[in-house]
């Protein structure tokens, strides 16, 4: 239970208190009037005696009675007899009572932790404390205990009567009459000899002191000094004492109105259900069923069922109540304004006079007389006191087991039974706190009525007798609550008496609460609760509540849970502040702990409560919780919920003029929000192909966004002289929640701005949303001319709110009429604004309508036709976006801080150019190296020019531009001439080193000048297909310029990609060898060294896309030091043609270039009597876009090598292989691009069709075969993790390099007959030909001598053999050819291999360098016959 004012001690006391009867003549209660109180309510302020009394109980020990409190009321008569229940006035009265009695707002609150919930509860409950005060007050007397009989009556006679003593005697008179006529049963008296007491009345403002002061002396006379009393009232004089000011003490015990003076509550007009003032507030929630006025709820509903009439009380409000009381009291004016303090002192002092001399002796003669009777009746010789204190005294336990009720209350004892003067004496004990003397009269009586079966008496006895056995401070006797639990039992059970067992309900749990037995308390609260009085269930469902929270363990579920069980109960008795209340602090408990489904139904009373109170924004708060949470209701309980809210949301909208209020529905995922800046890609006409760019259908990649973000470095480096600029910001388009916001984005004034909102419906019914637009506020930046209310700050709320015209002039905001949200459904919605000036625009919300759909599915048709009954309310949500968190600093790293996220902030910047790019004859598939025409068209779409146009790729080698005016506009491939003979020599071009040198991935689109606007402009796009099969993504980032310099945004960019399909179509492998022929037998070489090219063509096209066959047209090479010079072709009349899987093996001579520096040579071999210039666009673009990527992936790889290297070795050795590498390198150097250029004819459609194309491969060195085809990266090995690190390894040689720097060739007869039977020795003359291949003096060693690794080598060659000299010493300038004339000598006929001689050679600067074997042509054969 909750704190109380009172300790326990004192409200036993208080609850139990000596009557006293007042009985005044009209001219007495004149004079009481005069302060707007009769007499008994003038005494109640003072009825506590501030002193001790003292009293001798039959054995004649003195006892002392403290802090004693009598209770004066009027003489009210009745002749009906008392009923065991409330009557329906008193339930009224206790029903404004604690409707008047609330929880002040602001009171402190105390904070209480345990375990993990944090709870602020109330200390006190100031209205329970009241109604049990009145509760106690209002009980009717009772046949079976005489607590609340009256003990004495005050017969008040004013001093201006005219013969006081006769209305003295006719008071008394009156007193006796009631009391022993028969006529009435209320009121009761304790015994007959009443005790009266005389009351002399004397107006000090009017009457005579001397006269009253006479009567007086007389009274003492007639009745003793011990039966009377003056008392002086009415001493103020207002002329003399108007400006003081004198407490009123009565007005906290007025308001708490006498349930003896039930006169005022009997008038049948009153007595009506509170139900009748239910108010109309709650007439909106009809989506609940509710009950029928003054119908009790039965045991069927649910305890927690969600009802909106209540069946025992009303819905009153705290004004209302306040007014019923005040129509209760009698003056709502100042009590007392005729006393002074001394008249105060003046009541105070007659209330000790008179219970010290009149009351208390009174009690102590009756104490003595009944003991007397009581022991004479059963003869005894000692007092009772002496009797029972043997019989019950010592340390024996009071009995456990209690004879269980036969009947509902047994039988009825006449006044004169002995078993009731034993229940008489022991209540006289108790109210002068004589406790021990009566515990053991209630015990003896106890016994007596159990013994009789008479047990509505028995069950008084026993409540008695525990409560005098707990106010005995220092007895060892323990508080029998088992004394208490028969009491309620038989009195709830057995007599069917609900006012007596809620009394002993209220003793014995203040009790238990102040021995700390909490559980117990709350054990006994709740069985007490029932089902006819709602009031009385709810308060002391409180109070368990509270007993569960004050445990040593608190139980905090069981507290919430009985506190919304007391909140249901107050509902019921129309108590709906007390109802709020008790959700209010269990909402506490629930709240965020997984406990949905009560947190709906505690959230949805808490609103319907605060609405009826008239507290909306409460109301709304309430219901918004109900909505934001995931919700596990069924569709039709939030279909009710939804509809409840926006009732409330309507009725409460009054009050937010001007601004409109957040709503929780649906709800909008912020961080998932898109923006795009510009108008979106517009649909292409006829067989145009719009560029895609960016829109919002397209979702982000990172990689993609990176790859985006490299070519547009490029193309701001290409603009800006190769530098990329510093303030270097890549264009997004679109923003997401992966993008960098942490900068205000761009806009263009006059651009539309398109932000996509996710919005997620988490009930199960839909929602209809509509006039759904953004709320922005938008500042000028203050560039243009203007005044300064219009660089004001203007934003679109306040004129949404009022209704207003949009403010269209600065954004034009698109409202979307109709939007829907299936159940459980997220969805975008596309919002568009058009800033028409330039400043600053923050997109802060979004605003629309929303209403219940009238069903799950919406009906397409019925769109844009709201139902009348369905409820639509204006409001809007915040756009509020987290930044990243941020993780630079160590505070940040301790912290969690984010970062601004400015997407919804952008800037408007003035007008830029627009351009829209349009494809014609694209293809989606191509050949390998197929080439084909396609066109594009720039179209400027804005008022502002476009200049410098440039376009970068992920592919530059797939396209390249023509010119307007060029030749090359028709659609194929036409040959310059066809009059050249196939397989003659070579042709030769030149072009200079500049054109191989420039960027590869940015180009310079010809558009000639600037675009104006409006204008369009088309230019031939030439397409190469990829070189690798498969579908290949290409990227173009077109860029342009506006010819204003100075803006915030300098260029714009517009994007596109392309898929393109690749199928195979021919493979080209080629390699190179130093060519035998010596150098006298080429006529046009002038002494320099030849090569032959061997060039493998390999149709690996496996009839994909209808090919039949390819025709090869021309073969071109390109290079600054080598050219094709003659095609080697022994079938002259043999076209080259190549049907499936076909190959065909082409070899070409190839002779060093004439030195031009600075230029390329290209040479033309054509094949089939068609010339093609290969320096001509688009195949020369092609050809220097793959030279430029065939460069960059093999030219610099040794480069890179070979510095590494020199980098880890010291500096000499260093120096050494860096010459003998440049050396090698040189000798076998080649740098010879092959082009192969071919037609392919397919069927397609039944036509026959010829495509064009060209393949290319890059020679690097002689010895190494190029291919076509991108070799697959193999998987790298392995390796394993050294912890040590090695010793460098010894400078490895370049051998295999080394051993290239001779080139050498035999001449010889092929067929050689010799007569062996004339001479044995045949000699042939041979001629070996050195030719050195670098540009270095070169030592060359020749050894003639066989030297055999087999024995099979050694028979073949043991008839041959060199004569002459075997070993020669030269040393061959830089690219000098020698020649040496050697014999070789034959015993017998057969085939012999001349090719044994081992030449070795070194670079002549390399002293300390042994030489290196060269490599050797292929075996020369020479066959000797016989003649």
């Amino acid at each position: 239970m909750a704190h109380c004012v009172q300790s326990v001690q004192e409200f036993v006391q208080d609850s139990f208190v000596p009557m006293v009867a007042v009985l005044c003549s009209k001219e007495a209660e004149r004079v009481t009037r005069k302060n707007n109180l009769n007499f008994a309510e003038l005494l109640r302020p003072f009825s506590r005696l501030t002193s001790e009394g003292h009293i001798r109980d039959p054995n004649n020990q003195m006892q002392v009675v403290k802090n004693l409190r009598i209770c004066v009321n009027n003489v009210v008569k009745s002749p009906s007899p008392s009923s065991a229940a409330l009557s329906p006035s008193q339930r009224r009265l206790l029903n404004e009572v604690v409707l008047s009695c609330q929880q002040q707002e602001g009171a402190a609150a105390s904070v209480m932790t345990t375990g993990d919930y944090q709870l602020s509860l109330s200390l006190t409950t100031p209205w329970f404390e009241a109604y049990r005060e009145n509760f106690l007050m209002s009980m009717p007397a009772s046949d079976h205990e005489f607590l609340n009989h009256y003990l004495a009556c005050l017969l008040v006679v004013s001093s201006t009567e005219a013969v006081p003593v006769e209305e003295f005697l006719k008071l008394s008179q009156e007193q006796h009459r009631i009391q022993h006529s028969g006529e009435y049963t209320n009121p009761k008296w304790f015994i007959p000899n009443t005790l009266k007491y005389h009351v002399l009345l004397h107006d000090m403002s009017e009457g005579d002191e001397q006269r009253a002061e006479a009567v007086y002396e007389d009274m003492k006379q007639r009745y003793g000094s011990q039966g009377c009393y003056l008392l002086k009232l009415n001493s103020r004089t207002f002329s003399a004492d108007h400006e003081e000011q004198i407490p009123d003490p009565w007005s906290q015990y007025l308001h708490k109105q006498n349930p003896y003076n039930q006169d005022q509550f009997e008038d049948p007009a009153t007595t009506a259900s509170p139900a009748e003032n239910s108010v109309s507030a709650a007439e909106p929630f009809s989506s609940f069923p509710t009950e029928k006025d003054g119908e009790s709820s039965t045991l069927e509903s649910h305890p927690l069922q969600l009802d909106t009439t209540s069946s025992s009380g009303g819905h009153h409000t705290v004004s209302a109540a306040e007014t019923d009381v005040k129509k209760g009291s009698r003056d709502p004016e100042t009590h007392g304004t005729c006393l002074t303090l001394n008249d105060h002192d003046h009541i105070r002092q007659f209330i000790q006079e008179f219970t010290f001399r009149g009351l208390l002796p009174h009690i102590e003669k009756n104490i003595r007389q009944l003991n007397d009777q009581l022991v004479s009746r059963k003869g005894l010789s000692r007092s009772l006191f002496t009797a029972t204190k043997k019989w019950f005294g010592g340390g024996k336990v009071p009995e456990k087991g209690i004879i269980e009720p036969k009947s509902t209350c047994g039988l009825l004892y006449p006044p004169e039974a002995p078993e009731l003067q034993i229940r008489k004496l022991a209540d006289l004990c108790f109210l002068v706190q004589h406790y021990e003397l009566a515990y053991s009269c209630y015990h003896t009586a106890k016994k007596d009525f159990l013994s009789d079966q008479a047990m509505l008496y028995a069950a008084g006895a026993l409540e008695m007798a525990a409560v005098s056995a707990f106010l005995q401070g220092g007895s060892s006797r323990p508080y029998p609550a088992h004394y208490m639990d028969t009491a309620i039992q038989t009195y709830r059970d057995g007599c069917k008496n609900m006012v007596l067992a809620e009394r002993c309900a209220f003793l014995s749990a203040e009790i238990l609460k102040s021995q700390g037995k909490y559980s117990e308390a709350a054990t006994l609260l709740i069985k007490m609760t029932s089902e006819d009085s709602d009031l009385r269930s709810a308060l002391l469902l409180e109070q368990a509540g509270h007993c569960f929270i004050n445990m040593r363990n608190p139980m905090v579920r069981k507290f919430a849970f009985h506190m919304i069980l007391a909140g249901h109960r107050f509902g019921k008795a129309g108590q709906k502040r007390h109802a709020l209340r008790c959700y209010c602090q269990a909402m506490q408990v629930y709240k965020e702990r997984g406990w949905s489904l009560a947190e709906d139904h505690i959230n949805f009373t808490i609103g319907r409560q605060s609405f009826t109170l008239r507290q909306p924004e409460n109301a709304v708060t309430a219901f918004r919780q109900i909505l934001v949470n995931d919700s596990r209701q069924t569709a039709t309980q939030q279909d009710a919920f939804l509809r409840e809210y926006l009732f409330v949301y309507k009725s409460s909208m009054g009050a937010n003029e001007g601004c409109l209020p957040q709503l929780p529905l649906p709800c909008i995922h912020s961080s998932a929000t898109r923006v795009y800046f510009g108008h979106e890609p517009r649909l292409a006409e006829g067989e145009k192909q719009a560029a895609t760019h960016v829109s919002l259908d397209q979702e982000y990649d990172q990689n993609s966004s990176a790859m985006w973000c490299n070519l547009e470095k490029q193309l701001a480096a290409s603009a800006n002289r190769g530098i990329v600029p510093v303030n270097f910001q890549p264009t997004q388009c679109c923003l997401n929640n992966q993008t960098d916001n942490l900068r205000h984005p761009l806009a263009v004034v006059q651009e539309p701005i398109i932000v996509e909102v996710t919005f997620r419906n988490p009930l199960k019914v839909p929602l209809a949303l509509s006039n759904l637009s953004l709320l922005w506020r938008f500042s000028a930046d203050g560039t243009t001319e203007k005044t300064d209310a219009d660089n004001e700050t203007v934003t679109n709320e306040e004129t949404s709110a009022l209704g207003t015209t949009q403010k269209d002039d600065v954004v034009t905001t698109e409202i979307i009429k109709e939007f829907h949200l299936g159940p459980e459904e997220t969805k975008p919605a596309r919002l568009r604004l058009l800033p028409h000036r330039t400043g600053q625009l923050n997109i802060v919300g979004v605003m629309y309508n929303l209403a219940a759909a009238s069903s799950g599915e919406v009906d397409p048709s019925s769109e844009g036709q709201q139902t009348s009954e369905s409820i639509v309310v204006l409001g809007k949500q915040d756009l509020k976006i987290r930044g990243p968190r941020l993780n630079l600093t160590k505070e940040d790293k301790m912290l969690v801080r984010h970062g601004p996220d400015r997407r919804l902030d952008p800037i408007i910047t003035p007008p830029m150019p627009l351009m829209e790019v349009f494809f014609l004859q694209f293809p989606t598939a191509l050949l390998c190296g197929e080439i084909r025409k396609a066109y594009v068209e720039f179209c400027n779409v804005s008022a502002v020019p476009v200049r410098a146009l440039r376009v970068a790729s992920t592919h530059p080698d797939f396209f390249t531009f023509g010119s307007q005016t060029s030749a090359e506009n028709s659609s194929s491939l036409k040959p310059l001439s066809a009059t050249v003979q196939p397989g003659s020599v070579a042709s030769e071009m030149y072009v200079p080193v500049e054109d191989f040198r420039q960027p590869a991935s940015v180009m310079e689109i010809p558009i000639d000048g600037v675009l104006q606007p409006g204008e369009s402009k088309q230019l031939p796009l030439w397409l190469r297909g990829p070189d690798n099969e498969g579908v290949h993504e290409i990227n173009f980032l077109f860029y342009y310029e506006s010819p204003e310099k100075g803006l915030k945004m300098s260029y714009r960019v517009l994007r596109h990609t392309v898929f393109i399909c690749a199928s195979r179509s021919l493979s080209v492998q080629a390699s190179v060898c130093h060519s035998s022929v010596p150098p006298h037998h080429c006529q046009n070489e002038k002494g320099s060294g030849g090569a032959l090219v061997f060039v493998d063509v390999e149709n690996i096209n496996t009839n994909e896309g209808g090919v039949r066959e390819f025709h090869i047209v021309q073969v071109s090479s390109s290079s600054q030091h080598w050219r094709l010079h003659k095609y080697i072709n022994p079938d002259k009349d043999k076209d080259c043609k190549l049907g499936s899987r076909e190959r065909a093996k082409l070899c070409f001579t190839a002779t060093r270039c004439k030195p031009h520096q600075e230029k390329y040579t290209f040479a033309d071999l054509n094949l089939t009597g068609e010339r093609i210039v290969s320096t001509f666009t688009p195949r020369a673009d092609f050809f220097m876009n793959c030279c430029r990527t065939l460069g960059s992936q093999e030219v610099d790889a040794p480069s890179s090598r070979t510095s590494s290297m020199g980098k880890n070795q010291g500096s000499s050795p260093s120096n050494d292989v860096d010459d003998l590498s440049n050396i090698a390198k040189k000798c076998n150097e080649l740098d010879l691009k092959i082009i192969v250029m071919w037609k392919a004819f397919v069927v397609e459609d039944n036509k026959q069709l010829i495509l064009e194309g060209q393949l290319h491969v890059a020679l690097q060195a002689i010895g190494k075969e190029a291919s076509s085809l991108a070799l697959k990266e193999e998987a790298q090995e392995m390796v394993l993790l050294k912890f040590k690190s090695e010793l460098p390894p010894p400078v490895a040689l370049p051998s295999a390099e080394l051993s290239q720097l001779i080139k050498t060739s035999l001449h010889y007869p092929e067929t050689y007959t010799h007569p062996f039977f004339q001479n044995s020795l045949c000699l042939v003359p041979v001629t070996l030909t050195l030719s050195n291949c670098c540009l270095a003096h070169v030592d060359v060693v020749i050894d003639l001598r066989h030297k055999f690794t087999s024995s099979e080598a050694q028979e073949v060659h043991n008839s041959f053999a060199w004569v002459g000299q075997t070993q020669y010493k030269l040393q061959l300038k830089p690219r000098e050819v020698l020649c040496l004339t050697l014999q070789a000598c034959f015993l017998q006929a057969g085939v012999y291999n001349l090719n044994t001689p081992q030449v070795f050679a070194k670079p002549a600067n390399q002293t300390a360098m042994c030489e290196t074997r060269q490599q050797t042509a292929s075996p020369a054969l020479i066959i000797i016959n016989n003649a």
